[in-house]
């Protein structure tokens, strides 16, 4: 099975080339990955480091530790990018494929709850927004100031986004199968949502709103966008460029709606 992707003449090729030609694809592809990372973070650079040098005239504190850190964050994003490419992408669209091609509808639909639910329960943006509405909020005197209450707080927050994160991820995927317009989702949604913040209490609208944001981050977006590419690669009729991408949308509104309802129902 190995042999049948790799023709016979290609792997005499590649043992043919010299030892440091060999090597050098790999490392020149990893360099080229650590430049397209400084790249992308180049403007971020230049904001921080205008405004403290020239506006308010003052050296970086530590700079070694700035500079360590943020060699970290080039490698660290290169090293995301090369796992996005080469990992999570591929996954999703093989899965997605898979389920397709069994012709299971509960089976792909419950798939697609479970990842948008897995991937958003997992999501180290949540836990940091639950943790820190959990502070605040026993800090206002909302729950009482204790561990448990505030452990407790923002469980229940995460769950619930993450819930709702699940639903938008079937729906997007129903959406894909039926054909249904994505505009008309979200403009029903965001309408939901305008009168929803009306009848919501004030304390949690903040929250409900930058939940929506949170949850579509490192995790969520490159397994929920390779889901719905895949599988409208796969189903006969259906354009991957026009239905494909959407469910991402759904995922930013739903915890909106979700967390604002909570809010309202405790």
């Amino acid at each position: 099975m190995f042999f049948e992707s790799r023709p016979i003449s290609t792997l005499v090729r590649q043992a043919r080339r010299p030892l440091v030609q060999r090597l050098a694809y790999p490392v020149l592809g990893s360099v080229r990955r650590l430049l397209g990372s400084l790249r992308d973070l180049a403007p971020i650079i230049v904001v921080i480091g205008f405004f403290q040098v020239v506006v308010l005239q003052q050296p970086f504190p530590n700079l070694l530790g700035v500079m360590v850190g943020l060699i970290c964050v080039i490698a660290g994003l290169s090293l995301f990018m090369q796992g996005l490419e080469y990992g999570l992408f591929p996954l999703g669209e093989t899965l997605a494929q898979s389920f397709a091609s069994k012709g299971s509808l509960t089976a792909l639909l419950t798939f697609s709850f479970c990842l948008g639910f897995g991937a958003t329960v997992a999501e180290p943006a949540l836990i940091a927004i639950a943790e820190e509405a959990a502070r605040v909020a026993a800090e206002g005197e909302t729950i009482p100031d204790s561990n448990d209450a505030k452990s407790s707080y923002a469980f229940r927050l995460r769950m619930v986004v993450a819930f709702s994160v699940g639903a938008a991820v079937l729906l997007g995927v129903l959406r894909i199968l039926k054909g249904w317009p994505i505009h008309k989702l979200i403009i029903g949604g965001y309408v939901l949502v305008t009168v929803m913040t009306i009848f919501a209490p004030p304390e949690i609208i903040g929250v409900a709103y930058d939940s929506g944001g949170v949850t579509t981050s490192t995790l969520t977006v490159p397994l929920v966008t390779a889901l719905g590419v895949g599988l409208a690669s796969t189903l006969r009729g259906r354009n991957p460029m026009v239905d494909g991408f959407g469910i991402i949308a759904l995922a930013s509104l739903t915890p909106m709606v979700c967390v604002m309802a909570y809010g309202m129902a405790v």
